[in-house]
């Protein structure tokens, strides 16, 4: 009986690429949803070195403090699927190579500063709107970043307006004309 298993060598060749990580953070809301430590994204389109830099691109332009790479890792994968398009691979891998060629070859190789300021420059561009726009669906819409925010999901019928409208912790206490009124309340 033939081996069913696979070497990272054969998974990477029959893959266009994949990114891998570890979590950072041992314990906390997106550790308790992973199965495990490591977590590897594979990419049917662009290469592992493509990933990367379009993780390290998403992480500026959404810097969140302690959110996990393997969030992250979700808009490269959406924006993978959309490279099976020839001109958004061809987008996408241009920008890439833009940024590299900045960077004298390595764009990753750069100090985080330096990388911001050349994301930055690119503002307004094609590349850079299309992971802007990929971004702000696939990190927002995905239930490791809930978790991460707290965000508590659909609360059913009844809505947040009774359940959790103005639990902001985040945020200091407004006064109430500020925060709005509920159903029901009449202004003193």
């Amino acid at each position: 009986m033939p081996s069913t298993s696979l070497s990272r060598r054969t998974f990477l060749k029959t893959t266009g690429g994949a990114l891998v990580g570890t979590l950072a953070f041992a314990s906390g809301p997106i550790a308790l949803l992973a199965p495990s430590r490591s977590w590897a994204m594979p990419l049917d389109v662009l290469s592992s070195h493509d990933g990367e830099v379009l993780l390290q691109v998403t992480k500026h332009l959404f810097p969140h403090s302690g959110l996990e790479d393997a969030v992250y890792a979700f808009v490269v994968k959406d924006l993978d699927r959309a490279a099976e398009a020839g001109e958004v691979r061809t987008l996408l891998q241009g920008g890439i190579k833009a940024l590299d060629d900045d960077a004298s070859g390595d764009w990753l190789a750069l100090a985080p500063e330096d990388q911001y300021l050349r994301v930055a420059s690119l503002e307004g561009t094609p590349f850079f709107e299309k992971v802007r726009s990929t971004a702000i669906v696939s990190l927002y819409n995905n239930p490791l970043a809930f978790a991460h925010f707290g965000y508590q999901g659909e609360e059913g019928d009844k809505g947040y307006l009774y359940n959790g409208f103005s639990d902001l912790t985040w945020l200091p206490e407004p006064p109430q004309p500020a925060n709005g009124y509920m159903p029901g309340e009449v202004p003193s």
